[in-house]
């Protein structure tokens, strides 16, 4: 039965023409909407129809299926705190909520991760649902629910998706919100009832964003095209250990033991790093095809990626793959390279409260609603029948808290970076792919994809042995070099090499099952168990509880490989010596708990140091500026005998400080220019702190001439796959074809969205330019004149002229008065409804966008505002939330998001904590009953 509303009170408003078809993605809306005439738009857009699908905040609803009453109370902010008797009633009335301020949103995630978009927003949408339905990520999850999950998540799973049906009983798409409205005038699309599995399906896409090394694996790949082995090791330096510190620091991985040595007791407890095992060596690069040897050798521990093709075939192969990686939905795909977070936890003896202290700010994509919805679970009574008190960050569509603390512990996550991807090429025929000399059939599949407006699509995925074939999904990936040298350890290319995905969401697992044993999890033992479980994604766990014990724990499904493979690079599927070997066993995977020095910093850096440990992780870590800034902050906190702060670790969060700055200015102050207007440009770099707020110039300056350092030495010398799209060149000709100008060189032209394009400027470029600033005459410093740029022959003179750029470049964007000059006013943020907001007609954005905002931080600083450099300066990527966990007085912890609590474009939460977050600010935490009763605005009784 329909839900009873006893009383309402809603909350008040405070490449080809396939590419061009992309790029027109949900544009079949201003077809329709463009009819509407003024007066009709203006008529059906009335307050009262936008209003209409508010939520009820007061009074009360009946919610058959329900056992008791359950009280949802909401603060200022409309952030919700639910309290239940049962299990399975506070998960209903988690469903409930959720989809009364997100439903869209989570209708959307559900369509994206079962590639069925198309069903929604029509045919421009069928290329991304062939892409997602060949990973599969929703027969995963049924495969997860159906053999994986343990009995009480699927009570749990059940209950939330009856607490959302429940939500969308008798409700027409106006009802639910502005989106349906809209889309009602191009199809007659109705939501469907929510499943347990849609809720799983969530976990794929995210463990998509955060899949690991796959980037660099394919970029690496098509550097090869115009770089050799030495400059592709130039590009990607070792990470520097001695500089910026693993995640676990204290003690040697001892082969006899299987241990961590010296660990030692800071609270009340001590703890060793793993457990026993040995482990597969990394080798030299042994590739001996073109491609396999310039990235395997480039990497100093490569495979041998060269006996799949030579460099065009897997340049044809490879940049396919990325066209369909580049038109993927923002929402399943992050913009950029160096994409992360930050966690750390201080112990007891550096606090002011003499217990840890927690803070937390994962980096994602800026989305609009944010990825993350702050909720409170609570029973009433703790106990077997209900066994949750719990509060922090949710994913609407998905219930239980993925990031935050109970009332005893807490807890942060960071993406761990460790490589769960390979990808293989195959030799693929008619009758199947070869593996060990026979041909094997493959395993198919037929997938529907209704298209709305549209006639339904057909398509068949294959599938090897090593995962699905992605070059069936773009024309670019079956194409393949005819010309390209096959070593004869090689087969015959024939028709082309497919690529296949093996990727360790692609097998059922227990994450699940870890998000509900986190959320009641009473100490380290049983927050190690639950962490146990968490096999996708790979997260950098921090821990802290209420005795004063910090911890740290690596879990995930991690693959090992043969010696000297080290999935740097695509490597041969046809032969079994390159197939994964196994998974490191839990209990031999790095942890460390209560060390000596009382902190533990993790954001994205190193887990252990490369000889501390006997297995490969990943060649491709962060390399650590953040961590180290952290640390550094920290440390010298301490050694100054002064005690951390809740506040102290909000002002951490929000540091600025430009560490390339660090190490470029001197060198650029230097620089002798004689041109005044750039003279005075530089001047704005003598005593600049290198810190990068919104209003500073110095930081807009010395930003736009990094830009232009990496854009001469090392952008214009990559392959077009790296550039950004539209962005031409006159190069030496290298397997390609074309008119050739009067030196003999053709003119190329960039393939790459600007947010995915390199070099994007983060930290690994720092250490590719740090490691290039003593030779001052590498090749790398040379580029020619242009037009009235002159000619860089070395460092100073290549310097020189990125200073003269970056002059003229802020001129064309901010004015040639310097005094007008702001960081902000470059790096801005836009946050866009990323189905509706993205495309379409402009009153449409209007209604659904926000912004822009003026950004201080920048890429790799801790205010991790990210930026691609290859692209321009907006934000790509930004802390999509921050927290601080006081475990001394847990009412005292504090908690921002990105955008507010609702996803309804004219609720007054739909962005009300936005300019608190560009500020830095925190609101307050309420966690006990009390102080959620002092702050409850609305409260809303949901009864049986």
């Amino acid at each position: 039965m329909p839900p009873t509303n006893t009383a309402s009170s809603g909350q008040q408003p405070g490449k080809s023409g396939r590419k061009k078809g992309r790029k027109a993605r949900l544009i079949v809306l201003v077809l329709v909407l463009a009819i509407i005439g003024g007066l009709a738009y203006g008529a059906y857009w009335s307050i009262s129809t936008v209003r209409a699908s508010f939520p009820q905040t007061k009074g009360s609803i009946t919610l058959q299926g329900l056992s008791g009453p359950v009280d949802v109370r909401r603060d200022g902010y409309g952030i919700p705190q639910i309290y239940a008797s049962s299990d399975e009633d506070l998960f209903m009335a988690q469903g409930y909520v959720q989809a009364q301020d997100r439903f869209y949103e989570m209708d959307v995630r559900r369509h994206m991760t079962s590639g069925r978009l198309s069903e929604m927003f029509g045919e421009s949408q069928v290329d991304n649902d062939e892409f997602l339905r060949t990973l599969g990520w929703n027969r995963i999850a049924q495969q997860e629910y159906d053999t994986k999950l343990s009995a009480s998540t699927k009570k749990y799973l059940q209950a939330y998706a009856k607490g959302v049906n429940a939500y969308l009983d008798g409700k027409a798409g106006q009802d639910i919100s502005l989106e349906y409205a809209a889309l009602g005038f191009t199809n007659d699309y109705t939501p469907g009832k929510w499943t347990p599995v849609d809720s799983l399906s969530w976990l794929k896409a995210m463990a998509w964003d955060l899949r690991g090394n796959m980037q660099d694996e394919i970029d690496r790949a098509l550097m090869t095209s115009r770089l050799d082995a030495k400059q592709i090791a130039d590009l990607y330096p070792q990470y520097p250990y001695s500089r910026n510190k693993a995640v676990v620091q204290q003690g040697e991985y001892d082969q006899l033991t299987g241990t961590f040595g010296s660990q030692s007791s800071g609270g009340t407890g001590t703890g060793t790093g793993v457990g026993t095992g040995t482990g597969v060596g990394t080798g030299v690069g042994a590739g001996t095809g073109t491609a396999g040897a310039s990235a395997g050798a480039a990497t100093g521990t490569g495979t041998a990626a060269g006996t799949a093709t030579g460099t065009s075939a897997l340049e044809s192969q490879l940049s396919g793959l990325q066209d369909v990686l580049d038109d993927l939905p923002t929402a399943v795909g992050v913009n950029g390279n160096g994409i992360g977070s930050n966690a750390w936890v201080v112990q007891g003896k550096h606090t002011i409260t003499g217990k840890p202290l927690l803070a937390n700010d994962p980096h994602l994509s800026a989305s609009l609603p944010s990825v993350w919805y702050q909720m409170g679970l609570h029973c009433r009574s703790v106990s077997d029948k209900c066994r949750y008190d719990v509060t922090g960050y949710t994913f609407a569509g998905m219930p239980g808290v993925i990031i935050g603390h109970n009332q005893n512990i807490a807890w942060g996550m960071t993406n761990s970076g460790v490589d769960v991807t390979d990808l293989y090429l195959e030799k693929i025929t008619d009758d199947g792919y070869l593996y060990d000399g026979k041909v094997v059939p493959f395993k198919t599949r037929e997938e529907t994809i209704e298209v709305a407006g549209g006639s339904p699509k057909k398509i068949v995925v294959r599938e090897t042995n090593n995962g699905p074939l992605l070059s069936d999904r773009a024309d670019e990936l079956v194409k393949v070099g005819k010309k390209a040298t096959v070593d004869t350890a090689a087969p015959d290319r024939g028709d082309g090499y497919g690529v296949a995905l093996r990727w360790t969401a692609l097998e059922p697992g227990t994450t699940m099952d870890a998000v509900f044993a986190m959320n009641r999890a009473a100490d380290w033992d049983d927050f190690r168990e639950a962490a146990a479980l968490f096999e996708v994604p790979s997260q950098n766990l921090v821990y802290a509880d209420t005795k004063d014990n910090i911890g740290y724990t690596l879990p995930g499904r991690i693959p090992t490989r043969a010696e000297g493979v080290d999935g740097s690079v695509p490597v041969p599927g046809w032969d079994s010596d390159y197939r994964w070997k196994g998974y490191i066993e839990q209990d031999e995977l790095p942890y460390e708990y209560n060390p000596a020095r009382g902190y533990i910093v993790t954001a994205n850096q190193a887990v252990v140091d490369q000889d501390a440990y006997p297995y490969t992780l990943t060649t491709d870590w962060g390399y650590g500026t953040r961590s180290q800034r952290i640390t550094d902050l920290i440390q010298q906190k301490i050694d100054d005998g002064g005690k951390i702060s809740t506040d102290d670790m909000r002002q951490m969060q929000m540091d600025n400080s430009s560490e390339i700055a660090k190490l470029l200015v001197p060198a650029l102050l230097k620089i002798d220019v004689k041109d005044k207007d750039v003279r005075e440009a530089q001047k704005l770099l003598e005593g600049w702190d290198y810190t990068q707020d919104a209003d500073s110039a110095a930081a807009a300056y010395f930003n736009a001439v990094w830009r232009n350092v990496l854009k001469l030495a090392f952008g214009n010398k990559l392959p077009k796959e790296l550039r950004v799209k539209g962005q031409c060149l006159w190069v030496e000709p290298v397997n390609t074809t074309g008119p050739a100008d009067e030196a003999g060189k053709v003119r190329e032209c960039g393939q790459r969205e600007a947010g995915q394009a390199q070099p994007d400027g983060g930290d690994r470029w720092f250490e590719v330019v740090r490691n290039l600033m003593d030779d001052e005459n590498s090749a790398w410093w040379t580029t020619p004149e242009a037009g009235t740029r002159p000619a860089a022959d070395n460092r100073d003179e290549l310097f020189r002229r990125a200073l003269i750029d970056a002059r003229w470049e802020l001129t064309a964007k901010l004015g040639k008065d310097i005094d007008s000059w702001s960081w902000g006013r470059l790096h801005r943020l836009f946050l866009k409804n990323q189905t509706l907001g993205t495309e379409g007609p402009g009153f449409l954005q209007y209604a659904l966008n926000r912004g822009p905002w003026k950004l201080g931080g920048g890429e790799a600083t801790v205010n991790a505002t990210g930026w691609n450099a290859a692209g321009g300066y907006g934000v790509v990527w930004v802390p999509s939330m921050r927290m601080v966990v006081n475990l001394g007085d847990l009412d005292k912890s504090r908690w921002i998001n990105l955008t507010g609590a609702s996803g309804h474009a004219y609720s007054s939460h739909y962005t009300d904590q936005t300019d608190k977050w560009v500020e830095g600010e925190l609101l307050t935490w309420s966690y006990s009953k009390k102080a959620v009763e002092d702050d409850t605005s609305d409260t809303l009784v949901l009864k049986p």
